[in-house]
């Protein structure tokens, strides 16, 4: 008996233990499902969602300007004259009469060789002439005479004829002599010697109590720097435009002497075209000439050329950091008055310093978003940077 009742007792509290189990199990569960829900709906806990705040950009208008139509290229500096001086006759440089890399006037002395062999050489050659000289006067007098005798017998004609051509003999000696003293003359003005053109002397080549011989050694270089030519190429499928606007004008052609300094400018005129393209690079050679009376270009210098054809009067511009690329073709963000970004299409003529000139896609007055694009999507919030809306705008009347 005590033992069924014994049974009985466990058994009822086995039944307990079940329940209080599956209790846990619906408490843990229902625990589960708040924790789910917490994570699903996190704003049935947390406070309003923020609107999307505005992009910062920089703007500038779409402006239309008179806006040149140009070429550009690099191009290399050199001088329209340059000059190699040599010695002309042999002879011990005694004096050097300039400083390196000063500008020297046309017929300027340069160096003087000494002279006192060549008043030699000229002296003896001028003896030598006076002594022909009377040498010849003798013989055409004796012929004189001779002519005379034989009409009279008193010479045979062979006499005669022999005495003409002393005479004959010594006036082409007399001639040979003077140009003998010419020459002498000539050698004693070669030690002196000159500058040939205007211009500026580069390094010596020579010193002083130097030996020099007849065209052998140089001894200075002088460029012609005022004009200064700029040679440069262009592709030759640009030729006949270049020709069609030739025509109708002198073209201006501007060069830029250094990146450091972008905004100095020099200007000038096209002043020569090569007579062909040149078949291994498909380009052809122009030159420009220009004053360079401030001497800021320098031979072998390269520069940035720019060949101007023609100016349009009326041309879209916008600063190119405003045009973005991308897989449909070229875009700008454009801000209306809802100051809202929006993307728009745009045919690109041609971009040069920091211009873009536009065909298609703005009407000038519209404003373009030129810094902060990146991270706008069409319809995005915009806010302008006070004061920087023309910070990268280059432009300027042309």
């Amino acid at each position: 008996m005590m033992n069924r009742n014994r049974k009985s007792f466990d058994n009822s509290k086995s039944v307990q233990n079940k329940g209080l189990h599956n209790i846990n199990k619906i408490h843990f569960s229902l625990l589960s499902l708040v924790i789910i829900a917490v994570l699903l709906f996190p704003g049935c806990n947390s406070k309003k969602e923020m609107p999307p705040q505005s992009t910062m950009v920089s703007v500038a208008k779409a402006v239309a300007l008179p806006t040149a139509l140009s070429i550009s290229a690099v191009g290399s500096v050199e001088p329209t004259e340059t000059v190699t001086i040599r010695s002309q006759v042999n002879g011990i440089i005694v004096s050097v009469n300039f400083k390196e890399g000063e500008e020297v006037k046309e017929g300027q002395l340069l160096f003087q060789i000494d002279p006192l062999p060549f008043q030699i050489t000229l002296e003896s050659a001028k003896a030598q002439l006076a002594k022909d000289k009377a040498l010849a006067k003798n013989a055409e007098n004796q012929a004189n005479r001779y002519a005379d005798l034989v009409k009279k017998d008193y010479v045979t004609r062979d006499q005669y004829e022999t005495s003409l051509a002393q005479a004959e003999m010594y006036k082409a000696i007399v001639q040979a002599d003077e140009a003998a003293v010419k020459q002498a003359k000539l050698n004693l003005d070669y030690t002196s010697i000159r500058a040939t053109i205007a211009g500026k002397t580069g390094a010596l080549l020579v010193h002083k109590g130097l030996l020099v011989k007849t065209n052998d050694t140089a001894l200075l270089v002088i460029n012609k720097l005022r004009p200064i030519y700029v040679n440069f190429a262009i592709p030759g499928s640009q030729l006949p435009l270049v020709q069609k606007y030739a025509t109708q004008n002198k073209l201006e052609v501007r060069v830029k002497p250094s990146r450091e300094n972008a905004n100095t400018e020099i200007k000038g005129y096209l002043f020569f075209s090569d007579n062909a393209v040149n078949p291994d690079t498909g380009t052809i050679t122009l030159k420009g000439i220009f004053s360079n009376e401030e001497g800021v270009l320098w031979p072998g210098q390269f520069v940035d050329t720019e060949l101007i054809l023609t100016i349009e009067n009326n041309a879209l511009t916008v600063p190119s950091a405003a045009i973005v690329a991308g897989q449909e073709g070229t875009f700008v963000f454009v801000v209306g008055n809802d100051k809202k970004a929006e993307k728009r299409s745009v045919i690109i003529n041609r971009t040069m310093d920091g211009i873009a000139v536009i065909d298609e896609g703005l009407s000038p007055g519209e404003t373009v978003i030129i810094d902060g694009q990146m991270r706008l999507v069409p319809g995005s919030s915009v806010e302008i940077k006070s004061g920087l809306g023309g910070k990268t705008d280059k432009r300027s009347k042309t």
